[in-house]
């Protein structure tokens, strides 16, 4: 059960649903509730089918690079330190798509690299090659699932959250994301270098 409330937490905020939030409001404001409920959907469907399969074949793509997972682990922090960084500084900006059909904007923009970004990529990989054991494997990919519906739902509701608590709402709340962040990519790369150099 740690584990699982572990991964859910992780990868949660490691998709910054307030940004994502945020940048699908920017995207679909001239769509209707009806056209945000279904794109939300279409996200929601093509978050999951990519995040597990970087779950499952992360070690074998780890293989085929010759790359060492505490090499990744630091690369993959520093790329989500950058992240966390952009939301606490607010750079990240909104992208509004000019495009007459909203659902062509499910896997790009708003799948990758919106929601799944190089650092959650990096983390996909690190975690996938960290599981020691099918049944954690189990646990971790439902744990993933989890998250990302609920960051589907997130989307799904997006238009009575939005009422609820304004644009300013979601910008502090990005920035608090934000700081998570910063702390977990520290995380990750004092592990990576801890093992790198042997260190107990």
């Amino acid at each position: 059960m740690d584990l699982f409330v572990a991964t859910f937490l992780k990868m949660f905020f490691i998709m910054t649903p307030f940004f994502v939030l945020s940048v699908f409001l920017t995207v679909t404001n001239e769509a209707t509730v009806k056209e945000k409920k279904t794109l939300a959907i279409k996200v929601t469907t093509s978050v999951i089918v990519l995040s597990l399969v970087l779950l499952f074949f992360g070690t074998h793509i780890f293989t085929v690079f010759g790359i060492t997972l505490d090499a990744f682990r630091i690369g993959a922090g520093a790329l989500l330190f950058l992240s966390a960084v952009d939301l606490i500084r607010g750079s990240k900006d909104g992208q509004k798509v000019d495009g007459a059909n909203l659902h062509d904007l499910a896997v790009v923009p708003l799948a990758i690299p919106i929601t799944i970004g190089p650092g959650t990529i990096g983390v996909l990989l690190v975690m996938g090659a960290g599981f020691e054991s099918k049944s954690s494997l189990f646990l971790g990919s439902f744990a993933l699932v989890c998250a990302v519906l609920l960051v589907g739902i997130m989307l799904y509701f997006s238009h009575i959250i939005k009422k609820v608590i304004g644009k300013q709402g979601l910008l502090i709340i990005s920035k608090i994301t934000g700081l998570f962040l910063a702390a977990l990519s520290a995380q990750i790369i004092f592990t990576g270098i801890k093992n790198f150099l042997n260190l107990a």
